[in-house]
């Protein structure tokens, strides 16, 4: 059986069969943790989880789970997988011996696994404490704010609420929402003192209120980082997808002091993946949310600033000096830039839909409005990458899920892998030679207009739910006049800006601008925002290294 458990204090669970290894881990967590935290210890994965179940119901918190990969009867893995049900929050850690090294690894995808440490784990100073710490680090910021969750008020159907609760979820803040017409709804409209009329209502955790607020608002309220510390750094990066992400992790952790400002939640397109399955070290795939907050906790722990809700309007050089101007008319300063800005989904042009995005067309995932997709028919525009992706996630649950593809069949640039997956599931449909010719609906989408585009003729069908992935196009018309760009709008470095071995106009030093270098000396370009790039995940966050690695080289020269 598992030792008593305190529910007045934050809990440290280890669990091994072996009593003297139990006892060792036990009174090595003790010895360092013992004064904050509750450290329980139990001898099987049996008792562990009996221990689990009496601290939910008494509402206590579990901040790290360490399972020993060999028991019998439960190994690690297996008690990590059920633990998860009742603290999903929890961080966890695989003990295991050097021969189960594959084991573990495999473990990262089974359950999400934070850490593994190999046996021995002496001396704990070096082995042990570094890994914990870093855990409970992570665990504060995301799960163990003491003060609670945010709580949404909103209309099932309200565009804002659901750009609310979107912004909430992609920051990783957690919250509870609330139709305004439900009885808890109600009740906290009321004690807001408010009628309903203005909606959505959010309820900050430390029991404020913000009526119809916007992102920078909302996200000063729920923690966020929103103002640069300093008016000067060594570099700034603007964007915070992989590429972005990528740049902050290799500039903060190089000795750059750097700050990334995104506009709305880091992670980008990737972020609302809900599996990305080609990144390297993830045979099984990881979603865009685990990867995004794995890379943000990343390049805070090297010291990054990281800003949010922070709208980038204009580039301007001022000498050695690069400016970058904010919508509220403030400004940071950097010796470097990165522009790492990625795309955004192109809009559906047709009659209706702008009416109705938000109420029931979304563009990307959406993965907030997915549990509503339970037993509902889906429609999905588009046929490449995230397309097949959405559609294989929400196929888990909905009652049927149908490709709209423009084209008589998926495009090249889709995965062969994913292309064979998404004809296994009986309720995915593919319709090729297929556009939306409108949208219909009052307060919320209703029913689309499909055209076959080889026939020309029209279908009318009911749904509630459509997702949009319709390519995408890069959000760069704030460096007119400054940059470089495409016809496209992409932004030009290295060798597209001197195809004749000439330096681009304006250019003022006596070289040609490095690979990621745009047409003004010091400002790079990474990702899916620069002209001719891969368009991939990996490729993104390799670009970002490497243009740190040229801001080095930049810096050196100046």
């Amino acid at each position: 059986m598992a030792e008593a458990v305190d529910a007045a204090r934050t809990v440290i669970l280890t669990v091994d069969d072996d009593p003297a290894v139990s006892r060792a881990v036990a009174r090595d967590l003790r010895r360092r943790y013992g004064d904050r935290y509750r450290v329980v210890r139990a001898e099987s994965g049996e008792s562990a989880l009996e221990a689990l179940r009496e601290l939910k119901l008494r509402g206590s918190h579990v901040a790290v789970l360490l399972a020993d990969y060999r028991m019998p009867r439960m190994n690690g893995v297996e008690f990590l997988e059920q633990a998860l049900d009742l603290f999903p929050g929890a961080r966890r850690v695989l003990l295991t011996a050097y021969s189960d090294t594959g084991a573990a690894i495999d473990a990262i995808n089974v359950v999400d696994l934070d850490h593994y440490l190999l046996k021995p784990w002496s001396p704990p100073e070096e082995k042990l404490y570094p890994v914990v710490d870093d855990l409970l680090d992570a665990w504060r910021v995301t799960d163990g704010k003491d003060a609670g969750i945010a709580k949404v008020v909103g209309h099932r159907w309200s565009a804002r609420s659901s750009q609310i609760r979107e912004f909430l979820a992609r920051n990783q803040v957690p919250y509870r929402w609330y139709s305004s017409d439900e009885p808890e709804g109600a009740r906290l409209l009321a004690a807001a003192g408010e009628d309903g009329l203005r909606l959505p209502l959010v309820v900050t955790a430390d029991g404020g209120t913000l009526v119809e607020p916007d992102e920078r608002e909302l996200a000063d309220r729920v923690g966020l980082s929103t103002t640069p510390e300093a008016d000067f750094y060594d570099l700034v990066v603007v964007g915070g997808g992989p590429a972005g992400l990528g740049a902050a992790v290799y500039g903060a952790s190089e000795g750059l002091r750097t700050v990334l400002v995104e506009r709305e939640a880091t992670g980008g397109q990737a972020g609302q993946s809900s599996r990305i399955e080609n990144y390297l070290g993830f045979p099984d795939g990881v979603s865009g949310a685990q990867l995004t907050d794995r890379a943000r906790r990343q390049a805070t722990k090297f010291g990054a600033e990281l800003l949010t809700a922070r709208q980038v309007t204009g580039l301007e050089v001022r000498g050695a000096a690069r400016t970058v101007r904010f919508s509220d008319g403030t400004e940071v300063s950097a010796h470097c830039v990165i522009l790492a800005t990625g795309v955004s989904y192109r809009r559906l042009d047709v009659a209706g839909v702008d009416d109705l995005t938000g109420r029931g067309v979304y563009y990307g995932s959406a993965l907030t409005e997915t549990p509503s997709c339970q037993g509902q028919d889906v429609y999905i525009v588009g046929g490449a990458n995230s397309a097949g992706q959405a559609a294989m996630f929400l196929s888990r649950s909905a009652r049927s899920v149908t490709l709209l593809v423009r084209g008589p069949s998926a495009p090249a640039t889709r995965s062969h892998s994913l292309l064979q997956r998404i004809e296994e599931p009986p309720v995915v449909w593919v319709r090729t030679d297929t556009v939306v010719d409108a949208v219909h609906g009052t307060d919320h989408l209703e029913k689309l207009t499909l055209r076959n585009t080889a026939t020309g003729e029209t279908e009318t069908v009911e749904t509630q739910w459509m997702f949009v992935f319709i390519g995408a196009a890069p959000l760069t018309d704030w460096l007119d006049g400054t940059v470089q760009r495409d016809a496209r709008g992409f932004v030009c470095t290295g060798p597209d800006l001197s195809p004749d071995g000439r330096p681009p106009a304006g250019w003022t030093l006596d070289r040609l601008p490095y690979h990621l270098e745009t047409s003004v000396p010091g400002v790079f370009a990474a990702g899916d925002v620069r002209a001719e790039s891969a368009k991939r995940v990996a490729s993104a966050v390799g670009e970002g290294a490497m243009a740190v690695m040229l801001v080095h080289r930049y810096l050196e020269q100046s």
